[in-house]
């Protein structure tokens, strides 16, 4: 069975907590206040990590998207409502170490994206604005917190607003040798077999 990707939204009251077991994972807190390991989030940043961790909402609440690779499901909490955006089996992964890469794309109003392919598949969910891709023959628009899956094999387009400028995130995984992202520390890094993370 290929590794699973997975893109979570979870809705946190304020000083509600929510366990998570060891995975790779990208978290990006979309609004309000949380702590992820000791380390206070505010709108907009993230935290990437493989050990086991929990987050704790602040005096605002907070909303997270949580980007995790075959990460075990996380528990109920109260007042934490999760809910899956979006998962993708990843069947088409190289056999070698593997990166989980998070990244940020910015478009001015009307701007685009020529056509492309990519290093690795992945999640992306839309910031703000709104993104039309257009990849194997279809167009598909999506408006914040819209959130859609690229193949490593298809070329795609994007294209933004005409009205207003957009911004999405992702989570990649790919080669740590592939010559754009050598070196880069990203999300994690797991063997081959993804049964146990390299930790």
């Amino acid at each position: 069975m290929p590794p699973v990707l997975a893109l979570y939204e979870d809705v946190l009251s304020d000083g509600a907590a929510l366990a998570l077991a060891a995975a790779a994972r990208m978290i990006f807190l979309v609004h309000g206040g949380v702590t992820v390991v000791g380390r206070a989030l505010h709108d907009g940043e993230t935290w990437h990590g493989e050990g086991a961790a929990a987050l704790v909402a602040g005096s605002t609440g907070a909303t997270c998207w949580r980007f995790e690779l075959d990460a075990p499901p996380a528990g109920a909490a109260p007042g934490v409502t999760s809910r899956e955006k979006l998962a993708a089996p990843l069947a088409t992964l190289p056999a070698d170490e593997l990166l989980l890469r998070g990244d940020s794309v910015a478009f001015p109003p009307g701007g685009s994206a020529y056509p492309h392919r990519h290093q690795g598949p992945g999640i992306r969910c839309l910031i703000e604005g709104g993104i039309r891709i257009d990849t194997a023959g279809r167009s598909t628009s999506y408006g914040p917190g819209g959130a859609w899956y690229e193949k490593i094999s298809f070329e795609s387009t994007h294209s933004s607003a005409h009205s207003r400028a957009s911004g999405n995130l992702g989570a990649v995984v790919c080669s740590p040798w592939v010559p754009a992202f050598a070196g880069t520390s990203g999300c994690g890094r797991f063997p081959p077999n993804r049964n146990a993370l390299a930790l």
